[in-house]
């Protein structure tokens, strides 16, 4: 039987040719305050305007541009709803991931207090959990008022999802909350590992703080994301933050929580931490969660003192978070709608005054912002005293350098602003796994030079992921840094020559999605790459002969040529031995675009298999010998074929369970006249009487 065998995987981020937009920008950054002014004895001063307001920053006056008064005083509790559970209609949940901004000319958010019940599922029990929503359905019910819009936003397996939109909508309220589902999300929370941590009984094992420390990144890196999705609405935003704890690891996350309370600053957002575990009693050494510590440590007190120790801890953050944004953390308590009215309450009547910064530099520094009124009164002034600046490409630190890599893989919508073409392939190693080389191109035009010591050079960043389709898990990734130093020659080549990064993994048979990005670091352009590939169980194919996927290259390299092939390889000679297109010392180069030139030879190489069976025990050693395996490459255009090579027969060669018959073809393209052909690989198994064909486009230029 005659079948197309599945290609591998090849794209790019972006058209080829794309017409170039030029773009003229005017740099003007508008800084919102909210300003709460009150007189001596705590109550609200209205009727002020913008004449009324001084602002400095830096000591710099600015000129207020925006005055309008956040009018609170009328709200009135909404009629307590009843505990009915029939009464919800259950509306269609849809999860988002920004907040709907105001449309111009509407006042949807005009006099309106802004909540936002953030639920951290992954830092919570699911008696946690439970005591969370129970909470959040009990204040919707019975404290909401007319003033209230309330938005839902979860964080559960690595994102965060709008759940409900800012809306008065009490039942939609309700509805989400109905049919969120305790127990969604738990298990990732943090596991101490220290004298309080229970004894497993592993003799080795990966130390849990390693862990910890990402796990607790991601979820100040959520809060973090959280925060600046409210940040285009100019009004106050108050974040009910319902987690189970949060405890710092390490140094690293201080960085992470600073991120943190700055976006929030700057996005005019105060988290209120609810700690969803309640009044805790502890038992000196733990309940009955963990087994026992098994160690000395329980007979010191070492390990009661852990155990108070890690609970203080997992607390002193939230304090931290709502202290640092102007919120409050409520702890140590059952009635956890109390925090929510909370922060419902400490959000009164209140200014939004708007100003166009005199300082545009992007320099990522903190500018100080002192408000006043120009007439004397007594009055109390409280509202955000500085924000950090945005901070350009030029002016960033290598942390910073590392955070816009890995905000940029967390992106959704990708960054094309440079060119990426991508290459996946695959090679069966034994019966169960499989070697998949990945080749990324870039065009050299794209990629700024710069001089560095007298010699040009180009800084070139790489972060990937592949992750499992079916369970959501990253299987592996890559980060890799590639400074390529030129001559005055090779940089006039590069210009004309595309750069091309390759790597390679194990991964089983299953489907997968890989994010790629590239940066350049002299200019800070990023390029992503993501698209979704399957890695086929050949072990199945009954049909066809099972091959690999199909090369094809334009050039073989030195493995220690660095010019075009930016791939580091710590190890060459292990690399010679996995990546089947390392042949006596070069590695053919897959060509992504499979563009040729005519004059030159097109390197094709392909794989196929054939199940090997181990002899029983007892039986002769000796193996009859294997029947060779037929290939050969064609040329067609416009359905005619121009060029066929002669057959090749391949002896294969036993490797474990699997034998493996490699092919290798050098095509001349000399005469062909420059165009569009088909490219045909045929291969033929006599033994099994079963064939495979793999077809694909390629092009044909002059030759230089």
């Amino acid at each position: 039987m005659a079948a197309s065998a599945s290609a591998q995987q090849i794209g790019q981020n972006k058209g080829p040719g794309g017409a170039t937009t030029y773009t003229l920008s005017v740099q003007s950054h508008l800084v919102v305050e909210t300003v709460t002014v009150k007189d001596s004895a705590g109550k609200f001063i209205p009727g002020l305007t913008a004449k009324d307001f001084a602002i400095t920053e830096d000591g710099v006056p600015q000129e207020v541009r925006v005055c309008e008064h956040e009018d609170l005083t009328h709200a009135e509790l909404l009629p307590a709803s009843k505990q009915d559970d029939e009464e919800i209609k259950i509306y269609k949940r849809l999860a988002r991931t920004q907040i709907a901004a105001e449309a111009e000319g509407s006042e949807r958010y005009k006099n309106r207090r802004l909540l936002a019940l953030y639920f951290d599922m992954s830092a919570m029990r699911p008696d946690d959990q439970l005591r969370a929503l129970t909470a959040a359905e009990e204040f919707l019910r019975t404290q909401m008022t007319t003033a209230d819009l309330v938005s839902i936003l979860r964080y559960q397996g690595g994102s965060v999802d709008i759940l409900q939109d800012f809306t008065a909508d009490r039942n939609k309220l309700l509805s989400v909350l109905q049919t969120m589902i305790v127990g969604e999300g738990q298990g990732s929370d943090e596991d101490i590992d220290d004298a309080s941590s229970a004894d497993t009984g592993a003799a080795f094992g990966q130390d849990d703080s390693e862990f910890n420390v990402f796990n607790t990144d991601r979820q100040l890196a959520a809060l973090q994301t959280a925060a600046e999705m409210l940040g285009h609405l100019s009004e106050k935003k108050s974040l009910i933050y319902f987690a189970g704890g949060l405890r710092l690891n390490g140094i690293d996350n201080q960085a992470q929580l600073h991120a943190t309370v700055d976006a929030a600053i700057k996005a005019g957002v105060s988290f209120w931490p609810i700690d969803a575990r309640g009044l805790v009693a502890s038992a000196p050494l733990g309940d009955a969660t963990q087994g026992s510590q098994g160690s000395s440590a329980m007979y010191t007190g070492a390990a009661a003192m852990a155990v108070t120790t890690n609970f203080n801890q997992s607390q002193d953050t939230l304090f931290a978070l709502a202290g640092d944004t102007g919120g409050k953390a409520l702890f140590d308590s059952n009635d956890l709608t109390r925090g929510i009215v909370q922060a419902q309450q400490a959000v009164s009547d209140y200014y939004i005054l708007g100003y166009y910064t005199t300082n545009t530099a992007e320099n990522g520094r903190f500018r100080r912002v002192k408000v006043s009124l120009t007439r004397t009164m007594n009055a109390k002034l409280s509202y955000r005293e500085g924000y950090y600046a945005e901070k350009k490409f030029s002016s960033f630190t290598a942390v910073d350098k590392e955070r816009q890599l890995e905000d940029a893989l967390m992106l959704e919508d990708p960054i094309t602003e440079l060119s990426i073409a991508m290459e996946i392939d695959h090679f069966q190693l034994n019966r169960a796994e499989y070697f998949v080389p990945i080749v990324v191109k870039i065009p050299g035009s794209e990629l700024a030079l710069a001089k560095r010591g007298g010699a040009e050079h180009t800084l070139i960043d790489f972060v990937g992921e592949i992750k499992d389709m079916i369970g959501g898990t990253t299987v592996t990734n890559v980060r890799d840094n590639v400074n390529i130093k030129l001559s005055d020659a090779t940089a006039t080549e590069l210009a004309k020559r595309p750069i091309e990064y390759d790597t390679g993994f194990t991964l089983l048979p299953g489907k997968y999605r890989i994010k790629f990005l590239a940066r350049d670091d002299e200019t800070g352009r990023i390029g992503t790459y993501e698209t979704i590939f399957t890695i086929p169980n050949l072990n199945k194919e009954l049909k066809r002969v099972p091959i690999s996927s199909v090369v094809l290259g334009s050039q073989r390299v030195e493995l220690t040529d660095a010019l075009f092939n930016a791939g580091k390889t710590k190890d060459r000679e292990q690399e010679a031995a996995v990546n089947p297109l390392v042949q006596g010392g070069e590695k053919l180069i897959p060509s992504v675009t499979r563009v040729f030139r005519a004059g030159h030879e097109m390197y094709v190489y392909l794989q196929a298999y054939q199940p090997s069976t181990q002899p029983a025990e007892g039986a002769a050693s000796a193996h009859a010998p294997a029947q060779p395996v037929f290939a050969f490459v064609s040329l067609y255009r416009n359905s005619t074929r121009v060029l066929e090579t002669p057959p090749i027969a391949v002896a294969p060669t036993a490797s474990g369970w699997l034998k493996i018959a490699p092919f290798s073809f050098h095509v001349n393209l000399g005469g062909l006249p420059s165009g569009e052909y088909d490219c045909q690989i045929t291969v033929i198994d006599p033994a099994t009487q079963k064939t495979s064909f793999w077809r694909a486009p390629i092009a044909v230029v002059p030759g230089q």
